[in-house]
């Protein structure tokens, strides 16, 4: 049952649509690189298109009805949107969900530092990396620092063309020998993750006079203080564009592709519904993921269930028991990313359930590891009313699991959305070098799920 590529089923109007996708999903990945920066954007984007916010509304005491769009915005963090359907809320809602938490680098809260001439910022490494794929490169620093009087200071260094960059040194092979013996788990540890921010004294009798330099240049730029560090959060991503990628320009090449290719494809998915839906639509896109959907921005909290319950209420007619209905009845498409089809690396795939590029929107039926183990597992009849739903849409689709089934392996956020009772199947883009400072998707699989994400909404 092998999927015919996509890109052979294209019209001169859908390559014109993908083209127009792929381009706003660029500046879209370019302006977040931080889920603080997915949730402005997200936020710009929804308010352009009449979405308020609900907590305004929630003050206004002002009343829902069906084709109103609101947003909801947890800390900053995390964001929800909603397009309220002719069905009442205890009917279900058909959500769509995905994170906007990446693998990076954070600094620690007293991270800066000097040694033998040279200034540094001590990090704690975030979600699952390869380290020695952090050396060597252009970093950039993105994030806020929180300063006792409320103030919030917004920092992005490094991506500016003017800017200088960052980054981490890496041993130089003449000496290497001992380093190269290692295991490529150890080449590089987590405390060697240390970046170079600076190397000129300033003047003076200062005891580490270059990290007194980098403090005066933080207090000219930001207004900071070293003490400043304590209540911030600054992340450590590669500095640079997307670009495309390959001769065809069919591949795009960017940071954060896990998963903010599936974040992009279901925010336009929402948005560019005008009609009236069905159903309440929804799009979640949740903070923490690659750690394991903890805190108060992670899946794990009860942030989804609340918005739920407001929307009930402001609809007019709130009960414990329309709530628990509602969370119940929902169906879902947990988006997240599914590991590409690499032929270097064939070995650890399992080619007639691979996910490859090109090929269309993927579903995973079940995810875990080594035995489905923290695996959500979707119900056979679910998957086959999503196989209609796409194949009336014309969407190219493809099933996938995470490598072979002793190799590895995954979870998502459908287990905790799952334990409402939902329906609950993963769905996202194939990846080449996940989790990778620069990963690689297709542009057909960014555009299939596009069309899969909004077509799931208006008719699941």
């Amino acid at each position: 049952m092998e999927r015919k590529n996509a890109w052979t089923t294209y019209s001169e109007a859908d390559l014109t649509k993908l083209d127009a996708i792929c381009a706003e999903y660029v500046g879209f990945l370019d302006n977040g690189k931080t889920e603080r920066e997915c949730v402005q954007r997200t936020v710009e984007m929804a308010e352009a298109k009449g979405y308020r916010n609900l907590d305004a509304v929630i003050a206004n005491g002002d009343k829902l009805n069906a084709g109103d769009c609101v947003y909801v915005n947890n800390m900053g963090k995390a964001i929800m949107l909603f397009k309220i359907g002719s069905q009442p809320l205890e009917k279900g809602i058909n959500i769509v969900g995905a994170h906007i938490d990446s693998p990076r680098m954070d600094l620690k809260q007293n991270p800066l530092y000097e040694d033998t001439d040279i200034a540094y910022l001590d990090t704690h490494y975030y979600g699952g990396i390869k380290k020695y794929q952090w050396v060597t490169l252009p970093l950039a620093l993105h994030g806020v620092v929180a300063k006792k009087d409320g103030t919030l200071v917004n920092i992005v260094i490094g991506e500016d063309p003017h800017d200088p960059v960052v980054g981490i040194s890496d041993l130089l092979i003449h000496l290497a020998s001992d380093q190269l013996g290692k295991k490529a788990s150890v080449v590089i540890e987590g405390e060697e993750l240390n970046v170079i921010i600076g190397g000129r004294p300033i003047e003076g009798d200062e005891k580490e006079p270059v990290k007194a330099n980098m403090l005066k240049i933080l207090k000219e730029k930001y207004d900071i203080e070293e003490e400043d560090f304590l209540s911030a959060e600054i992340e450590v991503v590669p500095a640079g564009p997307t670009r495309d990628f390959g001769l065809d320009r069919s591949m795009i090449l960017g940071y954060g592709h896990d998963d903010r290719v599936c974040a992009y494809a279901s925010i336009n998915a929402i948005l560019s519904i005008e009609e009236i839906p069905e159903y309440t639509c929804c799009c979640v896109l949740a903070d923490k993921e690659e750690i394991g959907s903890v805190g108060a921005t992670g899946m794990s909290a009860k942030y989804f269930e609340n918005a739920v319950a407001e929307l009930i209420n402001a609809c007019g007619n709130y009960s414990d028991l329309v709530l628990r209905r509602a969370l119940t009845a929902c169906r879902m498409l947990s988006c997240d990313v599914s590991a590409g089809y690499d032929p270097n690396f064939a070995g650890v795939f399992e080619r007639k359930n691979a996910a490859y590029l090109g090929r269309g929107v993927c579903f995973n039926k079940y995810t875990g590891s080594r035995g489905k183990g923290g695996s959500n597992d979707a119900n056979a009849e679910y998957l086959g009313k999503l196989r209609k739903l796409m194949d009336d849409a014309n969407v190219n689709f493809q099933t996938a699991e995470l490598g072979k089934v002793d190799q590895g392996g995954g979870g998502t956020i459908a287990y905790i959305c799952a334990a409402y009772g939902m329906e609950v199947i993963d769905s996202g883009v194939a990846v080449l070098s996940m989790h990778a400072p620069w990963e690689i998707i297709s542009k057909a699989d960014l555009y299939e799920a596009v069309k899969a994400y909004r077509a799931f909404m208006l008719n699941a």
